[in-house]
């Protein structure tokens, strides 16, 4: 194991230590403050309960991904070759992401209702902005001598593109996708609060009403999961496809 992540894993370790140890000695109340071994239990003993909520989110998730890079990258692409329509759309952009979340999670569930699809779109623009801003900054940070090359070699945009500035810009886009896929799982949670039927987020919102604490952390732990499984699937993704790095 390397010492960075040594010290990493030791830190956490340290921190559940004093969690479990305070709880214990002051003998914190569950519904107060449950402490880290009761909300493993928890996490496990009620895995059917949390499973099938999990699997709501993480649909969730996944199609919020799908829908972000499929509007994300054609829109970076395009904001590339036409400079202009860069211009034009920079304050969408930046005030799809000034606006609080919180503020546009009740539009969406009025405009697209209780079901699946608001969920998807909050988790969608969440997603979007950084995935659309690497990938521009990484076809901009392409070398000018790689591009007056390709030129003097007759290669056309689209040409260029597949060989040139998207091999360069794809640690750019790898390093947007790992920040939209960790806080992915905050747009989808924050459109289960305001309005749904299933998903982790309302089984939050229903546990901490009946104070099942418990039960909120355990529910926090899996999104947890969710979140670090999607950036180590990124993660290996990026090695797979950029093996030159």
């Amino acid at each position: 194991m390397q010492r960075s992540n040594l010290i990493a894993a030791t830190a956490v370790i340290g921190i559940l230590v004093f969690w479990e140890i305070t709880c214990r000695v002051l003998q914190i109340p569950d519904f107060i403050l449950p402490a880290p071994a009761q909300i493993l239990t928890v996490s496990i003993s009620k895995m059917d309960i949390l499973l099938p909520h999990a699997g709501v989110t993480l649909l969730e998730i996944q199609i919020g991904i799908l829908l972000s890079l499929s509007v994300a990258v054609p829109l970076a692409m395009l904001m590339f070759r036409r400079p202009a329509v860069e211009k034009a759309l920079a304050p969408f952009l930046i005030a799809s992401q000034a606006v609080p979340v919180f503020a546009i999670a009740p539009l969406l569930v009025v405009w697209l209702g209780y079901g699946l699809t608001s969920k998807v779109l909050m988790a969608a623009i969440i997603i979007f902005f950084p995935i659309t801003v690497n990938l521009l900054e990484g076809f901009k940070s392409c070398r000018r001598e790689y591009r007056i090359l390709f030129q003097l070699m007759g290669a056309g945009f689209f040409k260029t593109m597949r060989l040139l500035y998207w091999p360069w810009a794809l640690p750019h886009f790898f390093a947007g996708l790992k920040v939209g896929v960790s806080v992915a799982t905050i747009g989808a949670v924050i459109g289960e609060w305001v309005g749904a039927q299933k998903g982790l987020g309302y089984l939050m919102i229903q546990s901490n009403a009946r104070l099942r604490v418990d039960m909120v952390f355990a529910a926090i732990l899996w999104l947890s999961l969710m979140g670090v499984g999607l950036w180590i699937l990124v993660g290996f993704m990026e090695r797979k496809f950029i093996h030159w790095q």
